[in-house]
C-alpha cells in the first residue's frame, strides 16, 4: 500500500445535473468509471437517503464497480472496493467491502464486534474494511489503536463539513500521518498539491470533485505517476 498513491473517491450525487433518477444514474456511471480506471476505494456518501434507498443504490454501485473492474477477480484486494458511509448495517446487508465511520459514529472495535457476533455476513470479517474520518492527529492515533484499516484526514487545504473545523495544512497532515495506519489526505486536494500530501506522509488522497469533475482515467494516471 505504501508503494503507490492510494485513491479514494467520495460520491455526491447532488453535484450531478437532472432529477433524482438522473443523478443516481450518473453516480453509478461514475463509480463504474472509477473502477475501470483502477481507483482503490469508493465511498458511497449519500447520507440523505433512507436505509432502504441507500441499500438499493449501494447494490447498483457495487455491481457497477465489480463489473467494470479491469481485472475480473474474486480477490477483493485486486479490485475497487466500495465502502458505505456510516451505515454498517447497509454495508453488511449488500455485501459491500467495508464501512467509512464518521468522527461521531461508533468506534472501529464496535464494528469488529458486530462482525464477530454473526458468521453469515456476505463479507468475511477479515475482508471487511473499516475506515475512519479524522480531523486531528489524536483522532488518527485513536483510529489506529481501534484497529481501523486506514484513516481519512480532513480538511488539509479546503473546507470541511464539520462545524468549526479549519484546514490543518501540511503540518497537521504530517502529524496525523504518525499514526500506524495509512492516512489519506482530504480537503481541497488537487492534482497540483497531491504530491505535497504524499511528501508529508500520506498514503494517498481522497476527494469528491477531484474525481467527479474530471475524467477519472486522467486523474489516476497523473496521481499514480507521482
Amino acid at each position: 500500500m505504501a508503494n503507490r498513491c492510494l485513491l479514494y473517491y467520495i460520491t455526491d450525487r447532488s453535484q450531478f445535473r437532472g432529477d433524482e433518477g438522473a443523478r443516481r444514474s450518473a453516480l453509478v456511471a461514475k463509480v463504474a468509471e472509477a473502477a475501470s480506471a483502477g481507483v482503490d476505494y469508493v465511498q458511497l456518501r449519500e447520507k440523505d437517503l433512507s436505509a432502504r434507498e441507500l441499500e438499493i443504490l449501494a447494490r447498483d454501485a457495487l455491481a457497477a464497480a465489480h463489473n467494470s473492474a479491469p481485472l475480473k477477480t474474486e480477490n477483493r484486494e485486486l479490485r475497487t472496493r466500495l465502502l458505505i458511509n456510516s451505515r454498517t448495517d447497509v454495508a453488511l446487508a449488500v455485501g459491500a467491502d467495508g464501512v467509512h465511520l464518521r468522527a461521531d459514529d461508533v468506534a472501529p472495535p464496535e464494528v469488529r464486534q458486530m462482525l464477530e457476533l454473526y458468521d453469515r455476513w456476505p463479507v468475511a470479517a477479515d475482508h471487511f474494511l473499516v475506515a475512519a474520518s479524522c480531523h486531528t492527529a489524536a483522532n488518527a492515533l485513536r483510529a489506529a489503536s481501534g484497529k481501523a484499516d486506514f484513516a481519512v484526514f480532513a480538511p488539509v487545504f479546503g473546507k470541511s463539513n464539520a462545524a468549526g473545523t479549519q484546514p490543518t495544512g501540511l503540518a497537521g497532515l504530517r502529524e496525523a500521518c504518525r499514526a500506524e495506519i495509512p492516512v489519506l489526505a482530504l480537503g481541497g486536494i488537487t492534482i497540483e498539491n497531491a504530491a505535497s500530501c504524499l511528501e508529508a506522509g500520506a498514503a494517498g488522497v481522497a476527494g469528491i470533485r477531484l474525481f467527479q469533475d474530471n475524467k477519472i482515467e486522467n486523474v489516476v494516471r497523473e496521481l499514480r505517476a507521482l
